[in-house]
């Protein structure tokens, strides 16, 4: 429906209409996962319990370092210094409200978020959890299997990690991408799990919480972290 639509990237956006759009919940993981759709973050996420439910469900699995979010569409809104309005998901509501703020008010709710992030997780947090999920600690082997063929297919963040990869190799990731103001750009990630042509896998986390570096930059250093990874295993030094 129009009011589960989010803010930011949304590709789900353009199909959902006055009578809503039907949709899968596997369709809504693939849109989270591989296309960083808020939108089908926001509504999966609410279809399994909201954040409360999340958070059980690491606690359940007694994953470190990772917290469940607020949903998407509330957690942006609020690292901007605004409030969530429904009118936002449409046309430049959002964009034209958020221009109004002052640019200290901008700076000081940032700074607020980066100090105390509302989607809190550490790389060594998410790298374990990525780890357990491969050697299906975490979930059946039907939905590990689906996650992971899923992360494979994710469309976002070619220059990230993906950049570093060896011929033979594959990766199973999930980018994610901040908010910018002024100089500062925040959250730009890309975890995943590669694996070598010989079946061997990796758990890596890439996560950059706030820096002034061009885009350029950010993903050359990810593609050099899975660079790494690929001369660590087979024997070689890292140049």
């Amino acid at each position: 429906r129009k009011d589960d639509l989010s803010i930011f990237h949304q590709p789900l956006r353009k199909y959902v209409g006055d009578n809503g759009y039907p949709v899968t919940v596997v369709e809504l993981i693939r849109g989270a996962i591989a296309q960083s759709d808020n939108a089908a973050n926001d509504v999966l996420v609410g279809h399994v319990g909201g954040q409360a439910a999340v958070q059980a469900i690491l606690d359940h699995h007694r994953l470190k370092g990772v917290w469940a979010s607020p949903p998407e569409k509330e957690m942006q809104t609020r690292i901007a210094g605004l409030d969530w309005k429904p009118a936002y998901s449409f046309e430049h509501t959002f964009w034209e409200e958020r221009d109004t703020l002052s640019p200290e008010a901008r700076s000081v709710n940032l700074d607020a978020y980066l100090q105390d992030p509302y989607d809190a997780a550490t790389p060594v947090g998410i790298a374990t959890g990525l780890a357990r999920l491969k050697r299906g600690e975490l979930l059946s082997p039907a939905s590990t299997d689906l996650l992971l063929r899923i992360m494979g297919q994710t469309e976002t963040g070619p220059g990230r990690l993906p950049a570093g990869l060896a011929p033979g190799w594959t990766l199973a990731h999930k980018t994610g991408t901040g908010q910018v103001w002024g100089a500062v750009a925040t959250g730009f990630n890309d975890v995943g799990i590669l694996t070598a042509p010989d079946g061997h896998s990796y758990a890596v986390a890439v996560m950059i919480a706030q820096t002034r570096r061009p885009v350029s930059e950010r993903q050359d250093l990810m593609a050099a972290v899975a660079r790494a990874v690929v001369a660590h295993h087979e024997g070689r030094s890292v140049r």
